[in-house]
């Protein structure tokens, strides 16, 4: 817990009542949360018991680089994602499903939540097929990145009767195709795609830097659809911030009141950006 003693009772009272109008107007809306940097249990909590509707997506790559390094497995990427062959898919859901997302809903019933684990494949939730990669500069090129999921579609009916009984979802990105087989699906892309599908107020994506910065290191704080194509074109948004900004995109374009990027490491970021005026990282609008 963040040592609060020095703040005066006074002050406690201006800030509990400053949140109350955030409280009062994102009451019983679904907020989908990317989980990365720092834990961030306790806020999911505190969200959950103030009446809002938090499902956390997360990821897991240094975890699952770890895991190939002590099996002597080399990961490989290309354009940003993981080469994902058989043996790294099993390796993909040891660590999602079970030591990540275990991990995670550990801390958040520590912390006094009610959290339950999904992949893709609980209540069907996530149909995927293979992913077509094609070269950034030949489109008639295609990448072969092995069981790498696209997402065809979602059924959100599990996470929608988990949410209406007090649960907290935590979902791994591991889809499931047609003949049952499993795809690794970008979490990022999976956040996006599930903001879209259940309607949800925001779509918060806690990463471990500051938010989107441009050329010279300096933090954007608002970005549209038209700002975000020119950093695309002229390279200050690539790698692994690719997928991560395209989804946000997607999700602002089809419906998500507001997208966040914003900085993991800074103690309780979700309670500051939700419930308080004060702006951490980068906000995403369609126009």
């Amino acid at each position: 817990m963040t040592d609060a003693s020095h703040i005066t009772a006074r002050d406690k009272a201006d800030i509990l009542a400053q949140a109350l109008p955030y409280i009062r107007k994102f009451h019983g809306k679904t907020m989908v949360i990317k989980y990365g940097g720092n834990a961030m249990a306790e806020d999911v909590v505190l969200l959950k018991l103030v009446g809002i509707n938090p499902v956390v997506v997360h990821g897991g790559g240094p975890q699952i680089e770890g895991l190939l390094k002590r099996l002597g497995k080399k990961g490989e990427f290309i354009q940003g994602m993981r080469v994902t062959d058989a043996e790294t898919m099993e390796v993909v859901e040891w660590v999602l499903a079970g030591e990540v997302q275990q991990d995670i809903v550990g801390m958040i019933n520590h912390a006094g939540g009610k959290a339950v684990g999904l992949t893709g494949r609980d209540g069907g939730l996530i149909r995927a097929q293979k992913l077509k990669m094609l070269d950034n500069a030949d489109a008639t090129k295609e990448h072969d990145v092995g069981q790498v999921g696209d997402i065809v579609s979602i059924d959100p009916s599990v996470v929608k009767a988990l949410q209406d009984d007090a649960f907290i979802p935590v979902i791994s990105p591991i889809g499931f195709g047609v003949a049952n087989e499993s795809y690794n699906i970008n979490a990022d892309v999976v956040a996006a795609k599930l903001a879209t599908v259940l309607k949800a107020e925001k779509l918060m994506m806690l990463t471990n830097i500051s938010g989107v910065l441009d050329k010279e290191g300096q933090l954007l704080t608002d970005l549209t659809a038209k700002r975000i194509d020119e950093l695309f074109a002229d390279g200050t948004i690539s790698g692994g911030m690719l997928p991560k900004i395209a989804g946000a995109l997607d999700a602002a374009k089809s419906g998500v009141n507001s997208v966040h990027i914003i900085d993991g490491r800074v103690p309780h970021v979700l309670l500051l950006e939700i419930l308080t005026e004060q702006a951490f990282g980068t906000m995403i609008r369609s126009h």
